[in-house]
């Protein structure tokens, strides 16, 4: 029998799983490797900005999770590949809308955040 989880409540540990996956290094990471495996160097080249630790770290914990897989080829130097799982794929399509409605409203959120920093800058500090 499958346990029944309830994201609202405070000690629920699908928390845990929806910080892991809302994070912008894990939503880059699982969109391009549900494409094709990557190897580490190819991964941080294809994910600007970000530091090798993180890469690093973020790829442990999807490993981790479920999420991704890591594989080990006995070749000199040794190569290691990641690759999206199958739970990992099943992020694929949420992941992509959530990066295409960020594309898409990325002018209407910097118009807004104009607008409040103009607002904030004009309101009057009180004495």
């Amino acid at each position: 029998m499958s346990k029944r989880y309830d994201v609202y409540a405070q000690n629920c540990p699908t928390r845990m799983i929806l910080d892991r996956v809302a994070d912008k290094w894990t939503l880059l990471i699982l969109n391009i490797l549900v494409e094709r495996p990557m190897r580490f160097n190819q991964l941080k080249r294809d994910v600007e900005g970000i530091s090798q630790k993180m890469l690093s770290q973020t790829l442990k914990n999807l490993v981790r999770d479920g999420f991704v897989e890591r594989t080990v080829f006995p070749t000199i130097p040794v190569t290691v590949e990641y690759a999206s799982t199958v739970m990992g794929k099943t992020l694929a399509k949420p992941i992509a809308e959530l990066t295409y409605w960020a594309e898409q409203n990325m002018d209407n959120v910097l118009l807004s955040q104009q607008k409040f920093d103009a607002l904030a800058n004009s309101a009057v500090e009180p004495l």
